[in-house]
C-alpha cells in the first residue's frame, strides 16, 4: 500500500503482496472495469476512528493510489440518533493525519437518501418488498434458527397498492417509531440469516445531522450500503471479514434493481492484544469516566495514538507490514510498538531527562562554574547536528542509577565506584547524605577533569554510562507514564456477570510531576516528539504550558519485538 499520488504519470511503486491486490490485477488484466480501479472508505460518523480503521484507511487508499486509481471517503449517516457532526470532522482529520487525501470525493449515504427512497418504491412495485407490523423482537421470532427456517410474515403478501401507501405514509411520518418496518421479500428459509426477508427502513423520529427533520424513515446499512456503491462506481468495495456473510444480500440487492455492480471483497479485522477495537466498547470508556476523552493516549482511536505520540509513517509501515488474510487473527502490541520505535529512532531528538530525581554533588568541581556540554541530537541523523548542554556541581540522575548497597550485577553509581556521565566527566562516589528515615536524599562525588566528553586519557573503562542534568538550570516538568489500559491479552475474556472493564489496568497510568528536564525543553511545542536517553520515545502534550512541558510516554526503548523479528515473523 503506497501514498496517494494523484495527478502524476509515474508509475507507482509495487505494493505488498495480497490476495485483493490479486484480485484487482486480474480484473486490470481482463479490463473488467475498464482499466479503472475506484475504491471507498466508508466509516460511520458515530464515533472515532481507531487503530483498525487505520488498516481498511491505508488499504483503500493504498491500493486505489497504487494502480492511477481513486478513493472516495463516504460517510454512512443512517443513523441519526448515535450520529454527530464532531465525529465527522475527527474522521477527516484523522485520514488526512494518516496521509491521504479523498481531493473533491466527499460523501454521504445521505446524498442518496431519495434515490434510495426511490428505488425502495420501484422494489415495492416489483413484488420484491413490503410493509411489516411485527415488531422488532416480533420479527426475531420469526427469523428461525440456523437449522429450522423462519416464517413469513403474516404482512408478506400485502397488495402493491397498500404497501405503496403504507411507505408513504411511514416517510410522511404519520407513525411511531418501531411500529413498521420496510423488509426486502427474498427467502425465509435461506440458510443465511441476512437474507431471511431483511429490513430495508425502519422509522426514527430524530433529527439528522445533514438532512435535519427532512426525513424519518432510513435506511439500513445493508440496503444502502451497496447502492452507494454503484451510484459512485466503485470497482472494489472492500469490507471486513463480518460482512462475508452480507455479501449475498449485497448482491441481491443491486441485481433486483438492476444497477452497476460492484464487487464486495472481505478481508481480516485488525486485532491487537491488550487492546480493544470496538467503537461501542471505547464510547462506554469514555461515557463511564475510565479515560479522560477519546484522545486519551491510551487509547486505541488515531486521535489518541497521534496525542501519545506515533507518527502516521509508523502507522502506514505496520499496515503495509501485517498484510491481509481471509481469517481473523490476533498481533502482538510489541509488534505495533516495534513499527514505532523504528520510525521514532530515526527522526526523534534526543534530550536528556531525569524523572526520579536524585541529587549528585561533585566535590571537587568549582563551585559556580557552568560548562557547556556538546551533545549529539541525533545518531541516526548526522544532519540534526548537536546542542549545548549546561553541566555544573550539583547534578540530577535517576534515583535507579545509584545503589549503596549494590547486587552483583549492578554496574552503575554506587560507593567508590565509577561511572561515566553522558557527554560529561567520569564521576565516583565518595559519600552520601540520608534523611531521618535514612533514605539517600544526595550522593557526593569526585570528578575527573581529564576525562571531559567521556573519554579518559589513560585508557581506563567504566562499565556505565548515566544521564544527567544540571540542577540550577533544570526545567521542571510533568511526565505521563503509560501502560496498556487492559491487563489481559484479550480483554474481553472476564468471569461470569463481568465485562470488559473487570480487565481494566488501574496503573495503566502514573503521572510524575516532578520531573527535571535539560532546559532546551522549557518551551517544547506540543506535538514534538523526542527520546528521553536511556527511558524511551516521549512526545510534547497539549496540556504542556511554557516553563513547565507535559510528556507523553510513546513507547519505551526496549524492543523485544527486533529479536522476533530476526528470528522470523510469527504467525497471526
Amino acid at each position: 500500500m503506497t501514498t496517494p499520488n494523484p495527478g502524476t504519470n509515474q508509475e507507482p511503486a509495487a505494493g505488498p503482496s495480497n490476495f485483493i491486490r490479486d484480485i484487482i490485477l486480474e480484473d486490470l488484466k481482463t479490463n473488467k472495469y475498464q482499466g479503472r480501479v475506484h475504491t471507498r472508505f466508508p466509516p460511520e460518523p458515530n464515533g472515532y476512528l481507531h487503530i483498525g480503521h487505520a488498516k481498511s484507511i491505508c488499504l483503500n487508499f493504498g491500493l486505489a493510489a497504487e494502480f492511477g486509481g481513486k478513493t472516495n471517503l463516504r460517510f454512512d449517516d443512517t443513523n441519526p440518533t448515535k450520529e454527530e457532526t464532531e465525529y465527522v470532522d475527527s474522521i477527516m482529520d484523522s485520514v488526512r493525519w494518516l496521509g491521504f487525501d479523498w481531493e473533491d470525493r466527499l460523501f454521504y449515504a445521505s446524498d442518496y437518501f431519495q434515490q434510495l427512497y426511490d428505488w425502495a418504491v420501484k422494489m415495492i412495485h416489483e413484488g420484491k418488498a413490503f410493509v411489516c407490523d411485527l415488531s422488532a423482537d416480533e420479527i426475531r421470532q420469526y427469523r428461525g434458527t440456523p437449522t429450522e427456517p423462519g416464517r413469513e410474515s403474516p404482512y408478506r403478501n400485502r397488495s402493491v397498492e397498500e404497501n405503496l401507501d403504507l411507505f408513504a405514509r411511514m416517510k410522511a411520518g404519520e407513525f411511531p417509531d418501531g411500529s413498521r418496518t420496510l423488509r426486502a421479500k427474498i427467502d425465509m428459509a435461506s440458510p443465511n440469516f441476512n437474507l431471511r426477508d431483511p429490513i430495508m427502513y425502519r422509522i426514527v423520529h430524530a433529527e439528522h445531522h445533514r438532512t435535519g427533520n427532512e426525513w424519518c424513515i432510513y435506511p439500513m446499512y445493508d440496503y444502502a450500503h451497496g447502492q452507494s456503491d454503484s451510484i459512485e462506481r466503485i470497482t472494489h468495495s472492500i469490507c471486513t471479514l463480518e460482512f462475508e456473510d452480507h455479501r449475498p444480500l449485497y448482491d441481491w440487492y443491486i441485481e433486483a434493481l438492476g444497477i452497476y455492480h460492484p464487487q464486495q471483497i472481505e478481508f481480516d479485522r485488525l486485532n491487537i492484544t491488550y487492546t480493544l477495537l470496538s467503537k461501542r466498547k471505547l464510547l462506554q470508556l469514555v461515557q463511564d469516566g475510565h479515560v479522560t476523552g477519546w484522545d486519551d493516549p491510551r487509547m486505541p482511536t488515531l486521535v489518541g495514538i497521534r496525542r501519545r505520540g506515533y507518527t502516521p509513517e509508523a502507522m502506514r509501515n505496520f499496515c503495509n507490514a501485517i498484510g491481509l488474510s481471509k481469517t481473523n487473527g490476533i498481533i502482538e502490541l510489541g509488534r505495533l510498538e516495534y513499527f514505532v520505535r523504528e520510525d521514532l529512532n530515526k527522526r526523534a531528538q534526543r534530550v536528556m531527562a531525569v524523572l526520579r530525581p536524585l541529587k549528585v554533588v561533585i566535590d571537587n568541581y568549582p563551585e559556580g562554574e557552568v560548562e557547556e556540554m556538546d551533545a549529539i541530537n541525533n545518531p541516526e541523523d548526522a544532519s540534526a547536528g548537536s546542542r549545548k548542554v549546561p553541566f555544573s556541581r550539583e547534578l540530577y540522575i535517576e534515583q535507579e542509577d545509584f545503589r549503596e548497597d549494590p547486587p552483583k550485577e549492578f554496574f552503575r553509581l554506587s560507593p567508590g565506584r565509577e561511572v561515566r556521565l553522558r557527554y560529561g566527566y567520569f564521576i565516583k562516589c565518595t559519600g552520601v547524605v540520608k534523611n531521618d528515615a535514612g533514605e539517600v536524599i544526595e550522593v557526593h562525588c569526585t570528578y575527573d577533569p581529564a576525562t571531559r566528553g567521556g573519554n579518559a586519557p589513560d585508557g581506563r573503562k567504566v562499565k556505565a554510562t548515566i544521564h544527567w542534568v544540571s540542577a540550577a538550570q533544570a526545567v521542571s516538568g510533568e511526565v505521563r507514564m503509560y501502560d496498556t489500559l487492559f491487563l489481559k491479552e484479550d480483554p474481553n475474556q472476564v468471569e461470569e456477570g463481568q465485562d470488559f472493564t473487570a480487565n481494566l489496568n488501574p496503573k495503566s497510568l502514573e503521572v510524575i510531576t516532578n520531573a527535571k528536564l535539560e532546559p532546551s525543553l522549557a518551551n517544547a511545542e506540543p506535538g514534538a516528539r523526542l527520546q528521553f536517553e536511556r527511558i524511551g520515545y516521549f512526545s510534547v502534550d497539549v496540556d504542556s504550558k511554557p516553563g513547565y512541558p507535559v510528556f507523553n510516554r510513546t513507547v519505551a526503548l526496549k524492543d523485544t519485538w527486533a529479536k522476533i523479528e530476526k528470528r522470523g515473523t510469527p504467525k497471526k
